[in-house]
């Protein structure tokens, strides 16, 4: 695995310190997991935004409903 050097605030720190009550084995693993979490997040975060996005275009856009709704009207039961 690759090494970075960061700086961190003192709660930080003592946060990392306790990494053993967390069940990790060091503190390196304790970050990886933060930052996978945080990965997910943005991620999920910014799905959302985009689904927003398209639902918003959606609600504005008469000719794409009505083609839709012939899909729908269209499609075997």
């Amino acid at each position: 695995m690759k090494q970075t050097k960061v700086s961190l605030k003192e709660s930080h720190i003592e946060l990392l310190e306790s990494f053993r009550e967390f069940g990790f084995k060091d503190k390196s693993e304790m970050m990886r997991t933060a930052l996978d979490r945080l990965e997910k997040e943005l991620i999920e975060q910014k799905l959302r935004e985009s689904a927003r996005l398209y639902a918003e275009i959606y609600e504005e856009d008469h000719d794409l409903k009505e083609l839709t709704e012939s899909a729908i009207s269209e499609w075997p039961e």
